[in-house]
């Protein structure tokens, strides 16, 4: 796999992890959206190539959020049938916004994180030196999806669905 489709699939799964701070549509938010990460998350979802090609995704992450809801440690570890990676980040929540920084072991990629968060949705750019993605997440009741794309990249669209444990 080459190095900007490994990027573009890291990116892809931070997305999943990002996707999480979505309050639910409709909801009043009384507290940090990071609050509601902690724990254990699975799922699955589906990699769109441009030659019309599929593979399948399968994800487990852990989050770490501090005691007010502000900052967010994540580990996430996916794997299809060609590949496995392993992606840490840090992320902050602040009035409505997301920063971060993220970075991906196997690939030794790494970059930054930017968004704003609203009830039920999340639209962020994740980039590196040589590559971007924009991601727009949304949250209904206790189902999470996010739809990824990458101008410029040989992956169409990037669909993933995951569930808390």
């Amino acid at each position: 796999m080459s190095k900007p489709v490994r990027i573009f699939v890291t990116l892809t799964m931070l997305a999943a992890a990002l996707w999480s701070f979505a309050p639910e549509a409709g909801a009043q938010p009384k507290e940090s959206p990071l609050l509601a990460l902690g724990g254990n998350w699975t799922g699955n979802g589906t990699i769109n190539f441009l030659d019309g090609t599929k593979e399948r995704i399968r994800c487990r992450s852990s989050y770490t959020p501090d005691a007010a809801g502000n900052n967010l440690k994540l580990e996430l570890r996916c794997a299809s049938d060609s590949y496995k990676f392993e992606l840490h980040s840090n992320l902050v929540y602040n009035g409505g916004e997301i920063t971060g920084m993220w970075n991906e072991t196997t690939s030794s990629a790494a970059g930054n994180v930017t968004g704003t968060a609203s009830p039920g949705k999340i639209e962020v750019r994740a980039v590196s030196q040589t590559f971007a993605a924009f991601l727009n997440i949304t949250t209904r009741g206790s189902s999470q999806s996010i739809s990824i794309k990458s101008p410029g990249s040989s992956l169409q669209e990037t669909v993933i669905t995951l569930a808390k444990q």
